[in-house]
């Protein structure tokens, strides 16, 4: 989604372009190429992040210059980074190989002999936290390699360290901007869509899939009946189960779902500004406080982090089309537990108290030149998305929640009823939800021929 106000354009969803061989496998399967549909801009520096106000560290395109600062900051840092991502590389490519691109029907597809084998070198049952413990001593090192598992979700002490990819990801295949925003890529698979002849109607809410021994018949939606030889979901799953589907087709309870380790959702500003920020880069983090603390009131004892670390999404910085002329754009992300009251009282409090943490981060008072503010919050996301507890990521990925222990692509009910998104495996992130569409295409084309 996009929002626009005031000359500003925000993309109200994702705001890294990342894993762009992803995006390139995924456009060539269309007959296309991204750099023909809309223009990338490699980020330099990649991001910035903040430890205090003036006390930050920039992560930069170039490899030799992050190993010069990893070197700066402890003494053989730089070739154990070099090593790291040498390692973070090989199961990246592992990953995509043996991992990503694997439709798992059952446990079995998963505990096979290659993935067990390969699961052992990627470490796999051993947490992120411990596993940069191993190359750095360095607090500030191990946050710069750990800091996209909220992303994902999760934190460094409950994810898998499969995930060091994102290392890789980051410093070797670099961090990207599609100019205009993430919203042009959305717009460009939908003008491929509609060249395939793919009808697409918004401002429709879906009501009911109807279901008739146990297969999906079709979908109602403003009103209307449309009639499907196959129904895929991408809305919140938990939606689509609890709310769509009558409780005899669903394939789990809401037991399961309470069960599950939700990721977090997230307080989020839309900022304007009529003036430049120069403290800020395209994209920015502050770790300024204790992130265990913060991560402990997302997964230990949900509740608003008083002290948490945040993001901050400036895309003007590179691109002048999403601000009025000498302005700033700017997306505020806290993450927050799933789930949290969030009244007018709760959100009016915690957006001055984050526009206090901005002011002390840039170095500088920022309310006054102000010309959007917009909240956005748990009711947000149930409201606008149906997010369960209003997550904004949906299940976490603990190692039970990984791969084949994820929700599943297609339905145990309804026979020709498939899911796609940030729920299913591979999991939370554009790249991952283009790879979940991928694989439950190749799923309802085998279908389709065994059906013939």
């Amino acid at each position: 989604m996009v929002f626009r106000e005031s000359g500003h354009v925000f993309d109200m969803g994702p705001s890294w372009y990342l894993m762009p061989d992803v995006f390139e496998a995924f456009f060539e399967s269309l007959g296309a190429k991204p750099q023909d549909l809309f223009q990338l801009v490699r980020l330099d520096p990649s991001y910035r992040i903040f430890f205090g106000p003036g006390d930050y560290l920039d992560i930069w395109a170039d490899l030799q210059a992050n190993i010069d600062l990893f070197e700066s900051l402890e003494a053989g840092a730089g070739s154990r980074l070099r090593e790291y991502l040498d390692q973070a590389a090989y199961q990246y490519d592992v990953a995509v190989k043996e991992f990503l691109y694997r439709n798992y029907r059952t446990v079995f597809d998963f505990f096979n002999k290659r993935t067990m084998t390969e699961g052992r070198k990627l470490h796999v049952f051993e947490n992120l936290a411990k596993y940069t413990k191993r190359y750095f001593e360095s607090d500030r090192l191990r946050k710069v390699l750990s800091y996209s598992m909220v992303f994902l979700g999760g934190s460094p002490s409950n994810t898998p360290s499969l995930y060091c990819i994102l290392s890789h990801v980051d410093f070797n295949l670099g961090v990207w901007y599609p100019m205009g925003g993430i919203g042009v890529v959305a717009q460009s698979l939908r003008r491929l869509a509609e060249g395939f002849g793919a009808k697409v109607l918004v401002g429709r809410e879906a009501t009911q899939i109807a279901v008739k021994n146990g297969k999906a018949e079709g979908v109602h939606a403003g009103g209307e009946f449309f009639p499907a030889d196959f129904v895929v979901a991408n809305a919140d799953y938990p939606h689509v189960e609890m709310s769509l589907l009558e409780p005899q087709a669903r394939t789990y309870s809401d037991r399961y779902w309470r069960s599950r380790t939700l990721a977090p959702s997230a307080f989020m500003l839309y900022l304007g500004f009529n003036r430049s920020l120069p403290a800020l880069q395209h994209h920015t983090l502050s770790f300024e406080h204790d992130w265990e603390e913060h991560f402990d009131t997302i997964f230990k004892r949900p509740s608003w982090p008083e002290r948490p670390s945040y993001y901050l999404a400036c895309p003007s910085k590179t691109d002048s089309s999403v601000a009025p002329a000498g302005g700033e754009t700017v997306v505020m992300l806290v993450p927050v537990a799933a789930g949290l009251h969030d009244d007018d009282t709760v959100r009016e409090s915690y957006t001055n108290q984050m526009l206090d943490y901005l002011e002390r981060l840039v170095g500088e008072e920022v309310r006054s030149s102000l010309t959007v503010c917009k909240p956005f919050s748990h009711r947000d996301f149930s409201r606008v998305f149906n997010a369960y507890q209003g997550t904004a990521l949906g299940v976490s990925h603990t190692l039970m929640q990984t791969a084949v222990f994820r929700p599943r692509q297609q339905s145990k009910k309804v026979a020709n009823l498939f899911y796609v998104g940030q729920y299913t495996h591979p999991g939370i992130g554009m790249p991952m939800t283009l790879i979940s569409a991928t694989l439950v295409g190749q799923m309802i084309s085998e279908k389709r021929s065994r059906d013939a």
